[in-house]
């Protein structure tokens, strides 16, 4: 086994590039860590973390044929839809419904973490994302440094998307400290609405497979 840590480098890039682009888990890690500080934005990531590990370990076994079939298709875009629309009614309706010094409690990180995995595992676009980018990934590994590191390059992979949570939390936390009441609103209001709308996107796209 022959690797570099430039090469161990790019890879943890890749997993912090993949994880980065705005997203439902994305705006979820955004509204708690708001609302309630840093470990709660971090256990929503950890959440979405274990789902896309979920993910990564059926790709690298080549157990994704069952997401050929229609049926599995229209339930995963209807029941995704589902999820962040009530996430996204939920985070609005108690926009106005904390406070500054209070928030902490109001959350537990139990129902974070469901949070962030029911997202990520329902989310057809992380499934269609995680076969197509770390599909491809494991194929140009495979065909550039061999079978046998894969599973290294999967861990580095991993590890960014880990080295991303930590800065998202990092960042809300700390940008928490320095919002007045008003800016919390608005930001809850946004990122709820962010939920919302790729809900009805979701349960738009499963309604035209139902049909189709």
């Amino acid at each position: 086994m022959n690797i570099s840590i430039q090469v161990l480098a790019s890879y943890i890039f890749l997993g912090i590039t993949l994880a980065a682009p705005i997203g439902p888990v994305n705006s979820a890690r955004l509204d708690k860590g708001i609302k309630n500080g840093f470990w709660h934005a971090w256990i929503v990531g950890t959440g979405s973390m274990i789902a896309d590990g979920i993910f990564m370990v059926l790709i690298y076994m080549g157990l994704v044929n069952f997401l050929d079939i229609p049926i599995i298709q229209i339930f995963l875009w209807l029941f995704g839809g589902f999820v962040l629309i009530y996430s996204g009614v939920e985070s609005i309706l108690s926009a106005n419904k904390f406070s500054i010094d209070t928030t902490r409690r109001k959350d537990s990180l139990f129902r974070c973490f469901l949070t962030g995995f029911v997202m990520s595992i329902t989310s057809p676009l992380s499934i269609l994302f995680w076969l197509g980018i770390y599909g491809s990934v494991l194929a140009k590994t495979a065909s550039s440094y061999g079978t046998g590191d894969l599973l290294v390059y999967s861990s580095m992979i991993f590890l960014g998307l880990a080295v991303w949570d930590l800065l998202v939390a990092a960042l809300t936390s700390g940008l928490r400290n320095y919002l007045n009441y008003k800016s919390l609103i608005v930001i809850s209001v946004f990122s709820g609405l962010s939920l919302v709308g790729f809900g009805v996107y979701f349960g738009y796209q499963g309604i035209l497979a139902l049909f189709s």
